[in-house]
């Protein structure tokens, strides 16, 4: 069972895939974490052996920052910007889209479910 930064790698996936699992590596990161292991791409993570293991958890552990710690760092940007009170801060407190989307018609991931407002009836005379 190949364990790296407290995330079973699913064994039966190519190993560039595999180290995707992990919170904070991509694509390009995974090949670049095996080639400087001197792992091929297309071997799957069952066939890693303890030594090539051992390179590729030494090389997140020291290069990397990933998962609970990216984490943390991520929240304290947003938190951040959210105590400076700017723009994007403001988005965020908000829970309206950061990056500058339009808001009339989309942007239901980030405001959620539609809130239906009934209009005022007509006075008759």
């Amino acid at each position: 069972m190949a364990r790296i930064a407290g995330i079973d790698l699913p064994r039966n996936k190519r190993g560039e895939i595999g180290l995707t699992y992990i919170y904070g590596i991509g694509r390009s990161t995974a090949r670049r974490i095996l080639e400087t292991a001197g792992v091929s791409y297309d071997k799957k993570v069952q066939e890693w052996n303890d030594d090539d293991l051992s390179k590729i958890r030494g090389y997140i552990t020291d290069e990397l920052k990933v998962e609970g710690a990216l984490r943390s760092e991520v929240q304290m940007s947003i938190k951040r910007l959210m105590d400076i009170g700017c723009y994007r801060g403001v988005r965020h407190r908000v829970g309206l889209p950061v990056r500058g989307q339009s808001t009339k018609n989309n942007s239901r991931t980030r405001k959620g479910k539609r809130k239906t407002v009934a209009n005022k009836k007509k006075v008759t005379k």
